[in-house]
């Protein structure tokens, strides 16, 4: 004989111990994997999350708690979008008592007597509608996964593509290409020093090193020129700001839009009198407050075509100088206390 359902879990609640016996015997030749029992309905709900139940057998009239109770406290622990069939046995006739088990969440209603045959048939048939409701929920979890996994392999791609031309950009201005890591590495420890939320912090270590991106379309005339940009040279330089933020720009993912703001303010200065806006004060967005700083440091300890590298010392001396100026006084002050204290590798 075909075995229907061969895993399934049954649970039967009747408060008398005879009918759930008859139960037993019609329901066992289906060879089903395990059927729980009680008299007692307050049992119910406790059995059914114990046995992870896939169809309740439930009787109406119980003492106690009758079978519309039982319903109702099922519903109440099993989740919505959880399909658990409840077929109801029960000696009660009426319209009345087949309307307020239906409407109360019961999937199916049979009367007393019962025809052994007809008991097999709706619990396989509810059975059936239980596994096909559980597969069909695992093939869109399954798909959901999917989704959220390839939308993560694509943003990752898209990251790793502009910290590459991050790279190829900074390969110009810095033969070494460490620049970018330095900025990103200080920025997250001054984020995290400043006591932002650990997610903050890991979105702006990992997209500072995107700050200067927009200098990939900055002629190597002026990028490398080893003396003192002309007016005319530096209005084309601080151009790099607003390309780097439109390279960047994408509000639909959080990390692009960080990575946007950072390019675009990291040269405003706290007095206003930066670029490219002109923005002052708190009008600049903290991530850009943040990579200012750190992006200063690197930039004075570390030679470039038109400069020798300073000290640790000098470098720190000329941004405390600059606070309240040039950069956030706030933020200068904690970069200076972890460079002091040694706390943190900052330097």
């Amino acid at each position: 004989m075909k075995k229907h359902f061969p895993d399934a879990r049954l649970l039967i609640v009747d408060d008398e111990e005879a009918n759930i016996q008859l139960l037993q015997r019609v329901l066992d030749p289906e060879g089903y994997g395990e059927i729980v029992t009680t008299t007692d309905p307050t049992e119910a709900t406790t059995l059914l999350t114990e046995h992870d139940i896939d169809l309740v057998l439930l009787d109406l009239m119980m003492p106690e708690v009758d079978g519309f109770g039982v319903i109702e406290a099922i519903r109440e622990v099993v989740p919505e979008e959880e399909y658990l069939p409840i077929l109801v046995l029960t000696s009660d006739h009426s319209r009345d008592a087949e309307r307020r088990a239906l409407s109360g969440g019961a999937k199916d209603f049979l009367s007393k007597p019962l025809s052994p045959s007809e008991v097999r048939l709706r619990v396989r048939n509810l059975l059936e509608t239980r596994f096909l409701h559980r597969a069909l929920r695992n093939h869109n979890d399954l798909l959901e996964r999917r989704v959220r996994e390839r939308t993560a392999d694509l943003e990752e791609a898209r990251l790793q593509i502009l910290l590459r031309l991050a790279r190829a950009a900074e390969y110009r201005d810095d033969v070494t290409g460490e620049h970018t890591k330095r900025v990103g590495r200080r920025s997250g420890i001054l984020a995290r020093a400043l006591d932002l939320p650990e997610g903050d912090v890991a979105m702006i270590e990992l997209v500072a090193p995107l700050h200067d991106v927009g200098k990939i379309a900055i002629p190597d005339a002026i990028l490398r020129k080893s003396t003192e940009l002309t007016e005319a040279e530096f209005e084309i330089m601080k151009t790099h700001t607003d390309i780097g933020g439109d390279l960047l720009d994408d509000p639909n993912v959080p990390l692009l839009d960080v990575a946007a703001r950072i390019a675009r303010s990291h040269h405003e200065h706290w007095d206003g009198s930066g670029y490219p806006a002109g923005l002052a004060g708190d009008e600049i967005p903290l991530e850009g407050r943040i990579v200012a700083v750190a992006d200063a440091y690197d930039a004075l300890t570390h030679a470039r075509p038109y400069k020798r590298a300073w000290s640790a010392e000098e470098a720190l001396d000329e941004i405390s100088r600059e606070a309240g100026g040039h950069f956030d006084p706030d933020v200068v002050e904690v970069f200076g206390t972890l460079a002091k204290e040694s706390r943190e590798s900052v330097a």
